[in-house]
Parts: C-alpha cells; sequence; structure tokens
C-alpha cells in the first residue's frame, strides 16, 4: 500500500520540490496551499492533487478520502497553524521538510551531495544539475528555483546521487550527513535562527564535519577558524580562466563544482566536465533576463549585491539597481554593511522600503533613507513600486542601461506584472 504525503505550502520553494519528489516515486500525494501559483499549477498538472486554502477543511477532506501517513510541512508554518494542529489531533506522524527528506534519500540508498552557504547556494546547486544533464549523470535532486531544463524536484530511479540545495535557516542542513558538501560563500545570516556569530559559525563547521567530504574557499575556511573535518580549500586567487560564465561570484561557484563532480564521478575527463559548466543558462531569480535591458535577482543582502552588481558590470557599462531589503530584522544586523564599495557597480541605485516577513514588531522599521544614508553623491533616490518608478525604468532601458531589480519579497513579482502589461 503507498504512503500517502500531505504536503502544506505546496506552491514554495521548499515544499513544492519534495512533492514532486514523492510523486516521482510513487508516493500518494496530496497538499495545499493559501493561493494558486505556477508552481501549484505546474504540480496538478502532473496528477497532484492540490487544494488552494487552508482553513483545515481541506486536508479533513483528504484524511476522510483516504488517511493521511505523513504531515510534511515548511518551517515557516507556526506551531499552532489549523493543518498542523488537525493532523497531530488525528494520530497523523508530522514533520518538517529535512526529516522527509532524510528519510527518503535513506530508503533510496542514494549518496547525497549538498550545496550549502549564505550565497550562492541556487546557482551553485543549478550548475552541478546541468553539467549532470549534459554529461548524462542521472541524479534525484531539490532546488529552491525553477529551472528551464525540468522541474525543481525529481526523482531519478537510476540515480545514485541526490543534489539537495541545503539551506541553514532552522538549521535545516544539521539533519543531514552529505556524503560529499559543497561550502559557497559565507557570511552571518539568519539572526532569527543563529543569536549570535559563532552560533552561525558553529553550525557550519558542524555541517562539514557530518560531511564525508567538503569542498571550499580558503577564505571561508578562515572564516569559520580552525576545526577538524575531512575538506579540501582552496585558494580564492587562483586562476579560473578556464571558466566563461559571466560574474566572478558565478565562476568561483562553477569551480567548486567542477571539483565536486570530478570526485564523484572519475570516469568522466575534466574537459568534459568544464565544456558542461560553462554551457549552463542560468536559474530563475539569478541574474534573469526578463527582457531587453531588464534582469531580476533574488539577492538580498550587501555581499550578494556587491556579486550581482560585478556581473552585470560585466554585461553593461552602465547598470541601474532596483533594490528592496528584505525583513527589517536583517536590516538591523547589515545597516552598517551597505557602502559605496558594495554600491560600486551602479550608476543609479532605486532603494524601495523594506520588505517585511517575520517581524519582530519592538525593532524600529529603517526607511530607505536611513538605510542607504552612508552612500555618497546623487545615484541613491527612494522610490516605491509604483508607476513613477516604471517609468524612471523604462527610461533607462530606452537609454540603453542594464536595469537589475534585486530582492527576496515583492520586487520580483511586480517588476513581471509591469512587464506583462507592456506586453499586452
Amino acid at each position: 500500500m503507498l504512503m500517502r504525503i500531505y504536503f502544506s505550502g505546496l506552491g514554495g520553494v521548499g515544499i513544492g520540490p519534495l512533492a514532486e519528489i514523492a510523486h516521482g516515486a510513487n508516493y500518494d500525494v496530496v497538499g495545499s496551499d493559501m493561493a494558486e501559483s505556477s508552481l501549484t499549477q505546474q504540480l496538478r498538472e502532473r496528477g497532484i492533487d492540490v487544494h488552494i486554502g487552508q482553513d483545515g477543511s481541506q486536508i479533513a477532506a483528504a484524511h476522510t478520502t483516504e488517511p493521511i501517513d505523513w504531515f510534511v510541512y515548511t518551517s515557516a508554518l507556526p506551531d499552532d497553524h489549523v493543518e498542523l494542529v488537525y493532523a497531530r489531533e488525528h494520530g497523523i506522524r508530522t514533520s518538517k521538510r529535512d526529516e522527509f527528506l532524510a528519510e527518503f534519500i535513506r530508503d533510496h540508498d542514494l549518496r547525497l551531495i549538498a550545496i550549502a552557504g549564505t550565497h550562492g547556494k541556487t546557482t551553485t546547486t543549478g550548475l552541478f544539475l546541468y553539467a549532470c544533464k549534459v554529461l548524462n549523470i542521472p541524479v534525484s535532486y531539490s532546488i529552491g528555483t525553477t529551472i528551464s531544463w525540468g522541474p525543481s524536484g525529481l526523482y531519478h530511479p537510476d540515480s545514485k546521487l541526490f543534489v539537495y540545495e541545503c539551506d541553514e535557516y532552522d538549521r535545516n542542513f544539521l539533519h543531514f550527513e552529505p556524503a560529499l558538501s559543497i561550502i559557497t560563500a559565507l557570511d552571518y545570516d539568519h539572526v532569527d535562527t543563529f543569536a549570535t556569530l559563532d552560533e552561525y559559525k558553529s553550525a557550519f563547521i558542524q555541517f562539514v564535519q557530518q560531511s564525508a567530504q567538503a569542498v571550499l574557499w580558503e577564505k571561508d575556511r578562515r572564516y569559520l577558524g580552525e576545526f577538524e573535518a575531512t575538506y579540501e580549500a582552496y585558494d580564492e586567487h587562483m586562476d579560473l580562466s578556464h571558466i566563461t560564465l559571466p560574474g566572478d561570484h558565478v565562476r568561483h561557484n562553477a569551480f567548486l563544482v567542477e571539483q565536486a563532480l570530478e570526485k564523484v564521478e572519475s570516469r568522466k575527463k575534466k574537459e568534459e566536465i568544464v565544456e558542461a559548466i560553462n554551457a549552463f543558462p542560468g536559474t530563475s531569480r539569478r541574474f534573469e533576463k526578463l527582457a531587453d535591458n531588464l534582469y531580476s535577482d533574488y539577492g538580498h543582502h550587501p555581499a550578494e549585491i556587491e556579486a550581482t552588481l560585478q556581473l552585470a558590470h560585466e554585461v553593461s557599462d552602465h547598470v541601474v539597481l532596483v533594490y528592496q531589503p528584505h525583513q527589517n530584522v536583517r536590516q538591523h544586523q547589515i545597516k552598517d554593511e551597505y557602502t559605496d564599495e558594495v554600491f560600486r557597480h551602479a550608476d543609479d541605485v532605486y532603494w524601495l522600503p523594506t520588505y517585511l516577513s517575520r517581524e519582530d514588531p519592538q525593532l524600529e522599521v529603517f526607511t530607505p533613507e536611513q538605510l542607504s544614508s552612508q552612500l555618497s553623491g546623487e545615484k541613491v533616490h527612494c522610490s516605491q513600486m509604483d508607476d513613477t518608478l516604471w517609468q524612471a525604468i523604462s527610461h533607462h532601458r530606452e537609454a540603453g542601461h542594464l536595469v537589475l531589480v534585486m530582492g527576496a519579497g515583492s520586487i520580483d513579482g511586480w517588476i513581471r506584472q509591469q512587464q506583462h502589461t507592456i506586453n499586452e
């Protein structure tokens, strides 16, 4: 008899791919989300029973039709959420996504390749997956975005590897013992999970120690300090001219993928691996081209802003940034890191109000003027997501300027809607 699994939050980039994986492995999959989205529509098209709404009637109806064995939910779900309460009251097994995935990997005898780090996880995971596709290496995987060459989550029956974008939020990554970990750029983040920098570093040290082997840059090894583990650390100043992808940070991520693939696929020649990596087409929301002179990126940390602006400057001599900060609690941590050096590759910066999510109501909400106060000159324009901003964006694009919109909140949806309206 097939296990019946209910996924709460099907439209999210963490839960949606897991539903895809479970469905591909022939589990009986059902689930819900608050609203319809492109991901819930994709899941429905693949035969998954998707319920819109989470008032309790959806899970009750699903459980009445056929008993649910396992309720899987996101870390963002509050402990008193009506679906979680229903599952507990009816004796249904409950767990967050990490417990489900760890058990799935064990049950299917897969070797875990985990991509972890503060910045660059999604692009690095995409690089690894695309190279595997080109090299005809069957893999199962979960990636926290949409990709043009497959679904966001996949179970391949011939795979021996499971590739996972392994997030540190809520200490998710500490539930795994990877065969190989790729550690991308490190910076203190997720203050709602890690109260201090030392806690953050300790979690990553533990993760590397739980990995059979790991690859990372020497600068990140220095960031963590001295510790005992099996890893290889590479000089960040080494020659990467054999990797032709745009963006210095992308080339560094690609090199780690190259090293990891050489370890897990010794039958492939180095030249084959590099050629596959250099063909990488990118992923959604990571310097994604929406239209001529218009790009969207998920970045919302000063280090990510600086790296993506450097990439953009390789593409265009005149870069305009539209930036929406993410989480006020995070702004209190990183406010002093918004410096001229971070924004040096931007000729104009349109600074939007912070997108609020999982906030501490006791904290002052910083304004765009406060957050951008350390930037000199007249490049900063404190703005709103409105017609005035769209007109400014249109003017820059018509002048041949590259416009980059960045943020993890509502900015991406807004800019896509504006572009869609123009194209109708």
